[in-house]
């Protein structure tokens, strides 16, 4: 049991090597005067964009990446222009797929955590294709390295 890597606590703002930033607009507010809940998810999607596309692009050529799968959950609320970051980091990989983990973070406080799914998927045949070796060297550089 020695040899068991722990996975990172996505609440911890000490897991992520990788961020970005969003601010809360008023229009992402619902009537309770907090940022609504499905906009988390779009604060999500900013940090794994900046991830995947805003180093260059990671996807090989003919190929893309799809969201399988996406975990949210809430821990505090976020308000109207509240500076949000957004930390992404690893979690593991597989063959055609790869998990991340994100925090989303106003100043220390941890508003929400999630992990997604993404596959690499073939562009032409539109299914799931193997990740190549550059490409899983890429994913592990910018995180930090392989949580699991």
């Amino acid at each position: 049991m020695g040899n068991e890597q722990r996975l990172p606590s996505l609440a911890d703002r000490d897991s992520y090597r990788f961020w970005t930033e969003e601010r809360a607009r008023y229009s992402d507010t619902d009537r309770q005067g907090h940022v609504n809940n499905a906009v988390f998810a779009t604060f999500c999607e900013s940090g794994r964009v900046a991830f995947l596309y805003g180093n260059g692009g990671l996807a090989p050529p003919g190929h893309g990446f799809v969201i399988a799968r996406l975990e949210l959950d809430f821990r505090a609320e976020l308000g109207w222009g509240d500076r949000i970051e957004i930390g992404t980091t690893l979690l593991g990989l597989g063959r055609s797929s790869f998990t991340l983990g994100q925090g989303l973070f106003r100043g220390d406080r941890c508003a929400a955590t999630a992990e997604s799914v993404l596959v690499l998927m073939d562009e032409t045949t539109r299914r799931a294709s193997h990740l190549p070796e550059a490409l899983r060297r890429r994913l592990t550089e910018l995180a930090g390295g392989v949580a699991d």
